[in-house]
């Protein structure tokens, strides 16, 4: 069975602007675990610290997995590990910014590779470019969002839809967003989502009542991190 990084290998998702060539590359993963997605982003981490690779973008959506981060005071799980397991839930500790968080189908998750330095931003400015980017994505899916200071990631009022949990290591990012859009928002019930208590999670088809085609979000994602780090 080839591994993540064979099937991705040539893969790649067209900007709206067909023959316009970008310095950063996007890569549809498809639905992948989320082991496998990780060890990729160490190989194309070490990769873009040596310059072989441009600044490059996972896209992806996850089997069931519960992520911790670094901070042992925000990693909040609320099911045993083997029941997680029972249910087919992955559990897996990172090294990343944010607490606790959850994956599934129906998510979309992307994980920049990019050096901060050659596009000149900071690790704040660089957050606030990853929220930007979702919430113009939100907003082209009828879903309009805020900022709440010192909480990265994106609310439809006090509920949470998009989660950020980043890393950054010689001036090269790895980890990234995950944003809901049709998932299976039990997963959470697992977990105290980024260790924050009573935080009800959200999606873009609890908002609004609609579904849509994971790919053509996918393809709008792209457009939108192209013109935002290009």
């Amino acid at each position: 069975m080839k591994s993540v990084a064979e099937k991705t290998q040539n893969r790649k998702l067209v900007p709206a602007q067909a023959g316009i060539e970008s310095p950063l590359r996007t890569i549809d993963c498809g639905l992948a675990n989320y082991r496998e997605v990780l060890q990729l982003q160490h190989q194309l981490r070490e990769k873009r610290c040596r310059g072989e690779i441009p600044d490059t973008v996972l896209i992806v959506e996850h089997f069931p997995v519960i992520t911790l981060g670094a901070r042992q005071s925000t990693n909040k799980l609320l099911a045993d590990r083997d029941d997680l397991a029972q249910r087919h839930i992955d559990v897996v500790d990172i090294r990343r910014g944010g607490g606790t968080t959850a994956h599934n189908p129906g998510q979309l998750v992307f994980y920049p590779i990019l050096n901060l330095r050659q596009l000149n931003l900071g690790i704040s400015e660089y957050i606030r470019e990853l929220e930007s980017i979702g919430a113009e994505l939100l907003e082209h899916l009828d879903v309009h969002t805020e900022r709440r200071k010192g909480f990265p990631g994106l609310w439809v009022g006090t509920k949470k839809i998009a989660s950020i949990g980043v890393r950054v290591s010689k001036f090269i990012t790895y980890h990234g967003m995950a944003i809901n859009i049709q998932n299976d928002l039990s997963i959470f019930d697992f977990i105290t989502p980024c260790g924050l208590d009573d935080v009800e999670m959200t999606s873009v088809l609890k908002e609004t009542g609609k579904r849509h085609s994971m790919n053509q979000v996918k393809e709008k994602l792209s457009q939108l991190l192209i013109r935002h780090f290009s």
